[in-house]
């Protein structure tokens, strides 16, 4: 668990950040319905949860800086009592100010959130503080998919006070995700615990599913026995599959002999796990299969033992194609460097936290308490395999911290497991 005092120093640590007489808005999000009268699972802002540890839609964090002095709000739903009878009910302020940290005199109602506003936002009320400057969270979208609470209220903002100035906290807020603390990683080695265990769920009853979906069940439940969710969509992909780096159908038969790529992770307390692991579904790599298999272990070994704080993802990437590049030509594959994308054409990894995909800014390269992915892989569509390592790692000024070690990867680890069961 995070502590609400660590809440409460990242919003201090974001306070400081500030310009002098503004306000910084942040919104938990919305449901999103999935039909007519359905809802998808609530899914809740990560900035705003990175904040306040708070996952509860329309819920409206407010830091302000008046004067250098440090101020706080949280807005909130009134208890509905009829609606907690069909879907529960939702957070007591005294319930919010326990998690977030925040002064329960500083907890209020959604109703009073348009007055504050005004309050905070019109020049000629003097007996209030006033802001001269909004900060809002305008994430990063690669299309306008639904217009988010900061992108409406921006809008509100610029026609009924034009005279503020709008700013964008986003990449204040990523740039202090992007450093995890130990509350934060002891989270992600959960995590990747119970993805440890799912995943051997699966190698060790692999002679009793067929099919990928099988394989699927008997990851999920474990999952469903820890009461994890899936951090996202998982690939269970067996023979050609497995060359498609997003394969989520998982619905194939499992053929003989075939390899099965297990790309998979689920959430403790918001926080992922990301692994990949390729294994016989016979229980024993052909000679070739292994050949294969060695070059991308290597290669993810290496990785590991290269990335450090300092570097750009450029280097690790390159380092990274260098020793597939010399596996490929070893393998007969390719003759030239440049030919590598044909079997490899993916980065080597990426930030790790909140989100699977933790964003990360550009042009900023690995920097001390990152989490991140390692993830070589070999994806040979003409012979029916493909194969990924994947494990977490911690960067720090010399070696990396390997948090996934436990999870078995050398040929011989996976065949004396498979052949013990």
């Amino acid at each position: 668990m995070i502590s609400r005092t660590t809440y409460q120093n990242r919003r201090k640590k974001l306070f400081e950040k500030l310009k002098n007489n503004s306000i910084a808005i942040l919104h938990s999000g919305y449901h999103q319905f999935r039909t007519a009268d359905s809802e998808y699972p609530f899914v809740v802002n990560n900035n705003f949860y990175y904040l306040t540890g708070i996952d509860q839609a329309d819920v409206t964090l407010v830091i302000g800086k008046f004067n250098e002095d440090y101020k706080e709000w949280l807005f909130l739903d009134e208890i509905d009592e009829v609606m907690a009878k069909w879907v529960g009910r939702t957070l007591y302020k005294e319930e919010a100010a326990d998690i977030s940290g925040i002064n329960l005199e500083c907890i209020v109602y959604n109703a009073s959130f348009n007055q504050f506003l005004t309050n905070h936002l019109q020049p000629t009320r003097h007996f209030v503080d006033v802001a001269e400057i909004v900060y809002l969270d305008l994430e990063k979208r690669p299309q306008p998919l639904y217009n988010t609470f900061a992108l409406v209220l921006s809008k509100k903002l610029h026609k009924e006070y034009p005279s503020i100035k709008i700013e964008n906290l986003y990449a204040m807020v990523l740039r202090m995700r992007m450093i995890k603390d130990q509350e934060e990683i002891e989270l992600i080695c959960q995590s990747i615990h119970t993805t440890k265990r799912a995943i051997y769920n699966v190698m060790n009853h692999a002679k009793e599913h067929d099919m990928e979906t099988m394989a699927e069940a008997y990851h999920n439940f474990i999952l469903i026995k820890e009461n994890k969710q899936i951090s996202f969509e998982s690939i269970i992909a067996s023979g050609k599959n497995a060359t498609i780096l997003h394969y989520v159908d998982n619905n194939s038969k499992i053929e003989k002999d075939s390899l099965l790529l297990m790309d998979v992770g689920c959430y403790t307390n918001h926080y992922s796990s990301d692994i990949s692991r390729t294994f016989p579904t016979s229980g024993i790599f052909t000679a070739r299969q292994k050949e294969i298999y060695e070059i991308v272990l290597d290669c993810n070994k290496k990785c590991i033992e290269f990335a450090k704080a300092g570097m750009s993802w450029k280097e690790l990437n390159d380092f990274a194609k260098a020793i597939l590049a010399r596996g490929c030509k070893k393998l007969g594959l390719i003759k030239d460097d440049t030919e590598l994308s044909r079997y490899y054409f993916h980065s080597i990894g990426h930030s790790l936290g909140l989100d699977v995909h933790d964003p990360s800014i550009d042009n900023i390269g690995l920097l001390e308490g990152m989490v991140i992915t390692i993830e070589p892989g070999l994806y040979i569509e003409e012979e029916g395999i493909g194969i990924r390592i994947e494990d977490n790692i911690v960067i720090t000024k010399e070696k990396a911290i390997l948090l996934s070690k436990d999870i078995i990867k050398e040929v011989e680890d996976i065949e004396k497991m498979m052949k013990s069961n």
